[in-house]
């Protein structure tokens, strides 16, 4: 309930907005009661990145890698477009608490199924997710100028080449499209 209020608040008001005080106001109850149930801003902030997180299905573990690379990037562009004011707060604070480390470890098990190596898999996930945050917070916040069916092909562009990329990189040539092959998959699929 908290988190909710706080992420209404957020959605309403922008970031700047959030306060130990603006919350427990909304709440109807004293700031020092909040304390006890968050412990302070950064935790409440904290609880704001877990909220937009757990908005991200969990993807399909039986899913090729590629398609479930899609299926997140499309979600993110998802929580992007319903939360604007709130979403770049994901690209100034980590992913701190269990469930949003849960939405983290499906990257990271989805990289491990490209064939990353064990090294590989955390600087995979912090370009990537770097990247997909800040596209959907551009979109988002409305830093591009051309339309949503231009944006979907720009990303549908790079997602091949990044399925490719990784696939070379990885020794999964199959996934690589030959003389004959099926069109490769793409990591970043066009509009939901």
């Amino acid at each position: 309930m908290v988190l909710a209020e706080t992420l209404r608040l957020a959605d309403q008001r922008g970031l700047d907005a959030v306060s130990m005080r603006a919350v427990a106001d909304r709440l109807g109850v004293t700031p020092m009661a909040l304390y006890r149930h968050v412990g302070d801003k950064r935790a409440l902030l904290d609880g704001l990145v877990e909220r937009l997180l757990v908005e991200l299905p969990p993807p399909d573990p039986g899913l090729p890698w590629a398609e479930r690379l899609g299926a997140m990037a499309t979600a993110l562009r998802a929580v992007a477009r319903r939360h604007p004011t709130v979403f770049p707060l994901l690209l100034r604070r980590p992913a701190a608490t269990e469930a949003a480390l849960r939405v983290r470890e499906a990257l990271y098990d989805t990289l491990r199924d490209a064939g990353l190596a064990e090294l590989e898999v955390r600087r995979g996930e912090r370009m990537l997710s770097t990247f997909m945050i800040g596209f959907a917070a551009s979109e988002s916040g409305g830093r591009f100028t051309v339309t949503g069916e231009q944006l979907d092909e720009d990303l549908a562009w790079l997602g091949e080449h990044l399925v490719g990329a990784i696939a070379t990189h990885t020794g999964h040539l199959a996934a690589r499209p030959g003389d004959g092959d099926p069109p490769r998959e793409t990591i970043l699929p066009t509009g939901d």
